[in-house]
């Protein structure tokens, strides 16, 4: 008889077996985690990103931009601007699902602007959009 060394293919097939088994007690964990993802992103924009340009560009000019400016006014030079000091953002922002944030001045719920995206559905309400405002204006 030969010393031969490796492994049987009894021993591979187990290997294969544990390594499913694992995959499948993790998979369900993993699994609607990227749409949760997806609105963190939302929010970390809205909340943190989007309104530090808006604060600076408030800071530069003494007002927000005007809904009919929009976020645009962060990317090029509006005519009303004062002291444009920008580019506040880099690109236009876009929300995690690939559409224009919305942008309100003065806002509906709050005083300065309302920034928000329809989420991950795309139509206003139902619950799952994504603002910088909590719950409804009282």
């Amino acid at each position: 008889m030969f010393n031969k060394k490796g492994f049987t293919l009894i021993e591979l097939m187990l290997v294969v077996i544990i390594i499913g088994v694992l995959v499948s007690m993790v998979a369900p964990r993993l699994a609607g985690r990227s749409e949760e993802a997806r609105i963190a992103a939302g929010k970390a924009d809205i909340n943190s990103n989007i309104s530090v340009a808006l604060d600076l560009y408030e800071l530069d000019n003494g007002k927000y931009p005007t809904t009919e400016e929009g976020l645009q006014a962060l990317l090029t030079k509006p005519g009303s601007a004062v002291k444009w000091k920008g580019l506040y953002l880099k690109k236009e922002p876009l929300d995690p699902w690939g559409r224009k944030y919305i942008y309100r001045s003065p806002g509906e719920h709050n005083t300065d602007y309302d920034l928000y995206s329809y989420g991950p559905d795309g139509i206003e309400g139902g619950g799952d959009d994504v603002t910088n405002w909590e719950g409804e204006k009282k």
